[in-house]
């Protein structure tokens, strides 16, 4: 018996065109009518993922920044795990040595040092994400939505790091070139035993305490909800959803996900542009799982969170 439904955003519960389809939220609300509880487990800041769900009438608590906050219904943060001072100084400098952008979420909110390469961060974002948009479109999108979020901008991240009013709880670095770039940074990174290091889209990897993983998050929720994590339904595309993927005892991964994250799933749901949420949550709901069964795959001998 299912009482908690737990979804990724990107690549998950948004389409390309990073909206909630009225067909997944409506989906969501039967749900929730029937007394299942409904949580949203992202990479994103509380203040971007937020406004998202608001804009579909959906009023949830929310894991954030991969498992390093956690916010309740109300909207307050129950559970903050930072990156330590000196380890941040250690990972931005490795990022700058190999020339590359990245911005920090910290408990002040989000930080950049670049306008111009944030923008071309998201811009290339929706550019992969909606092939019908092309680049220079996708920057004049990138620009309107960096306006109505709450962005901060600093000189030099150095600023954080010395500012011991403010906790860093996540560092995000991007590059065109994906795994190419990032993949040796990743491993560099890994060497220290204390991050988490995934990844949301082909072009990030995201950098968290290792305590701070999704599915660690969700087992403390389930724990104050009082539910099985056998009973939990979990959604996500991407190797920051693994975590929680493993833990549930539902778990789907989306048409569009990564192909080695889908062997951590058991169920196959349609793609995030094709409601897959909606299609999960119809499965469960009719007690029609088995058609979504995943076929039977030979697990990565690398686990990944």
């Amino acid at each position: 018996m299912i009482e908690l439904i737990v979804s990724d955003m990107d690549g998950t519960l948004l389409n390309e065109k990073m909206k909630v389809s009225e067909i997944n939220a409506k989906a969501i609300k039967e749900a929730m009518k029937q007394g299942i509880h409904f949580m949203v487990a992202t990479g994103r800041g509380f203040t971007e993922a937020k406004p998202l769900l608001e804009e579909v009438d959906i009023n949830c608590s929310f894991i954030t920044l991969n498992g390093a906050q956690v916010y309740n219904e109300e909207g307050h943060v129950i559970q903050n795990i930072g990156i330590g001072k000196k380890t941040v100084h250690e990972i931005v400098s490795e990022i700058k040595k190999r020339g590359l952008y990245c911005e920090m979420t910290t408990s002040d909110g989000i930080y950049s040092d670049n306008k111009a390469k944030r923008i071309e961060s998201v811009a290339s974002l929706l550019y992969e994400t909606n092939p019908d948009t092309t680049y220079k479109m996708a920057v004049v999108l990138a620009a309107a939505r960096l306006e109505i979020m709450n962005i901060n901008y600093v000189e030099d991240y150095e600023q954080l790091v010395h500012d011991e009013s403010i906790e860093i709880l996540k560092i995000i670095t991007f590059s065109d070139d994906g795994r190419k770039v990032l993949g040796p940074l990743s491993e560099e990174l890994e060497k220290s035993g204390n991050l988490a290091i995934t990844a949301s889209f082909v072009n990030n990897i995201e950098i968290n305490n290792i305590n701070a993983q999704k599915g660690i998050a969700l087992e403390e929720a389930a724990k104050k909800l009082n539910i099985p994590l056998e009973n939990i339904m979990t959604l996500g595309d991407n190797f920051n959803d693994v975590s929680m993927l493993k833990v549930a005892g539902y778990s789907f991964a989306m048409e569009n996900a990564e192909e080695e994250v889908k062997t951590y799933a058991k169920y196959r749901t349609t793609s995030n542009n094709n409601h897959g949420v909606a299609h999960a949550i119809k499965l469960a709901l009719d007690d029609n799982l088995a058609s979504a069964k995943a076929p039977e795959v030979i697990k990565s001998t690398k686990q990944k969170n």
